[in-house]
């Protein structure tokens, strides 16, 4: 079992910054990759960005330029780091992992985070 707890949304004034935050605890052999998905009210959930062990990245092209996603793999935590924010960029922002436990690899999810833009 894995566990995603997130930490570092909140409401922002259009042009600010946030950086989440999500570490991963609990009974795994391996974790690859970790990154980060959004979903607006009344939109499917989509990625922004993941990274692997080996810090290949991955971004939606909304985010691009804009965020950066990193790890710690010694602390089994992401971070996104976004700056000139939107108002668009306005979701809830899901920590995203893929874990290898008892069961195989399979795919957990934090609670989520609000991120709130104000224009």
């Amino acid at each position: 079992q894995v566990q995603l707890v997130e930490s570092g949304g909140g409401l922002v004034q259009a042009g600010g910054s946030l950086r989440l935050s999500c570490a991963a605890s609990g009974s795994f052999l391996g974790i690859n990759p970790m990154g980060w998905y959004r979903q607006a009210p009344g939109k499917q959930r989509e990625l922004v960005a993941t990274i692997t062990i080996g810090g290949s990245t991955n971004y939606a092209d909304s985010v691009k330029g804009r965020f950066t996603v990193s790890r710690d793999n010694a602390k089994n935590t992401v971070y996104v780091q976004m700056n000139s924010l939107k108002a668009e960029d306005t979701a809830v922002y899901f920590c995203y992992s893929r874990a290898l436990a008892n069961l195989g690899w399979l795919d957990y999810w934090g609670q989520g985070t609000q991120v709130t833009v104000s224009s």
